[in-house]
């Protein structure tokens, strides 16, 4: 929850910095999921092929109806968003089941929306020794075979690292992230392992810690990315 019509110009500036650095490999993307309002403003303005737009999250409702103060993926579709997170810590924390996560994704895929799916075990999980049987069980209520897995990434957030400053030991975090994704490919059977995005206190000091971790596969940037100077560290510090 954060930013206003002016917030495009942080936009602005990581649009204009990122085209300065040299970038290994051309696949990569930056994903801007903004406050709903924002969204439809800023892809007016935006004139960029590095950034897309996506939410934070939706309602489970499809289309429109009598749900006064929801947003539908319908919607945010409509407005300019192309991809959206959902089942974030934050929200679950708030009473989001899993059930209703399932529900949102299912309307999110239905709008042909890229869902960026969290999961991730808090600290009490870890210590007890629970994280992978925490992260399937996230994975088995959210998650339907039916659905078109192409358009799923899992964003692994341990809700103990998020804002803390803690994060996972090297070893631990290849443990866990090949984890997701054998267990995702084998209970989907899928071709390919799905994309795996990091999430949990990352900044531009201890970025280049990820960096020789090959499983992960992106990053989802939470605090960092309210400042462009941040947000652009981060990415200058992982290629360096």
């Amino acid at each position: 929850m954060f930013g206003d019509f002016n917030s495009f110009n942080i936009i602005k500036s990581i649009n204009r910095s990122y085209k300065k650095i040299k970038i290994k490999g051309k696949n990569n993307k930056i994903i801007l999921c903004v406050p709903n309002l924002l969204i439809n403003y800023f892809k007016k303005k935006l004139n960029s092929n590095n950034i897309i737009l996506g939410a934070q999250n939706c309602s489970s409702h499809e289309s429109y109806g009598p749900y006064t103060g929801s947003v539908s993926a319908h919607m945010l579709k409509n407005a300019g968003a192309r991809y959206i997170i959902l089942g974030h810590s934050e929200n679950r924390n708030e009473g989001e089941t899993s059930h209703l996560i399932k529900r949102k994704i299912f309307s999110a895929l239905k709008e042909n929306l890229i869902v960026i799916f969290c999961i991730g075990e808090n600290f009490l999980e870890k210590r007890k020794g629970k994280t992978f049987s925490i992260l399937s069980k996230q994975i088995n209520d959210s998650i339907d075979k039916k659905f078109n897995l192409k358009k799923i990434i899992i964003a692994y957030e341990p809700v103990w690292s998020i804002g803390t400053g803690k994060i996972p030991k090297e070893n631990d975090l290849k443990k866990t992230l090949m984890y997701i994704k054998i267990f995702f490919k084998k209970k989907f059977k899928t071709r390919k392992f799905p994309l795996t995005l990091y999430g949990g206190s990352v900044n531009s000091k201890n970025i280049k810690n990820f960096s020789n971790i090959d499983e992960i596969d992106g990053f989802l940037i939470g605090g960092a990315s309210q400042s462009s100077k941040k947000f652009i560290d981060i990415i200058k510090n992982y290629y360096k």
